[in-house]
């Protein structure tokens, strides 16, 4: 049995993550932890007492727990500490949280090496996210023009999203590099940020609104065509079973890895 701990067990993303190691035969939660302790996390959830407290110390839940594996569904001001303690104990972290920023990532890899405690983090686990973006890096190496719009329920702390950050980092391996539309003319924007971010010269536009969970569209344009491909998540299930690949994989791992479609 797997043990497991899991970090912000009384969020939305997080109490679908008890629940799903609840259910699975292969893992055992052993600890829950969030910024509000409460009496037993399977009340909280409603999945029944499961003789699991809900701990308000992550440092002491690591140590106390015996947990192998920490799965991290925060946010983004607190993800990078959480990862460096369960690192620090040897608990490999598995991260859905997203907002890390590219040097956090890479202190994280070291201190995993360090450590000798692998970690996994994905931007998503939806198997439908991964493969469009699999599929954005295949199409974008015969229509290298494209844009990404992202769109997240209106409670999401940090944008653009680390799907679409993901994907056009994908894109940007295959892709030459170059600045879309008319290189001799700058574009002039009546209002700032109208045109989106700006990453390896692709424009990433963030969406916030009630009623949306995570979707995505990668639009790419040619001559006399577009191609879009998109994703929608209708329910926060979706990211259940990757998460639990994830979990059941990581110590198999070495150093970090990023994205599912590692383990795919």
């Amino acid at each position: 049995m797997l043990k497991v701990l899991v970090n912000g067990a009384c969020g939305r993303m997080g109490q679908m993550v008890v629940k799903t190691v609840l259910a699975d035969e292969e893992m055992e939660l052993v600890a829950a932890v969030d910024i509000k302790a409460q009496e037993d996390v399977g009340a909280v959830v409603g999945a029944g007492k499961c003789g699991v407290a809900v701990s308000d110390n992550l440092d002491k839940a690591l140590e106390d727990s015996g947990a192998e594996v920490m799965i991290d569904f925060t946010r983004p001001d607190v993800v990078y500490g959480n990862v460096m303690t369960a690192l620090k104990h040897h608990v490999s972290p598995v991260v859905g949280t997203t907002g890390l920023s590219k040097e956090q990532q890479e202190e994280i890899r070291q201190a995993a090496e360090k450590e000798n405690t692998p970690a996994f983090i994905a931007p998503n686990f939806a198997i439908g996210a991964v493969l469009l973006m699999v599929l954005s890096a295949q199409a974008a190496k015969y229509m290298p023009e494209v844009e990404i719009i992202e769109l997240h329920h209106d409670k999401k702390l940090d944008a653009p999203s680390g799907t679409a950050v993901q994907t056009a980092n994908m894109i940007a391996e295959v892709r030459k590099a170059h600045v879309q539309g008319n290189p001799d003319e700058k574009e002039k924007e009546g209002y700032e940020g109208a045109r989106g971010a700006d990453q390896e010269g692709m424009h990433i536009h963030s969406v916030r609104l009630p009623g949306y969970i995570a979707s995505q569209e990668v639009i790419f344009g040619g001559l006399g065509q577009t191609l879009t491909l998109r994703h929608d998540t209708t329910s926060r299930e979706s990211f259940m079973p990757g998460v639990a690949l994830a979990a059941k994989k990581v110590r198999s791992l070495k150093g970090l890895t990023i994205g599912l479609d590692k383990l795919l």
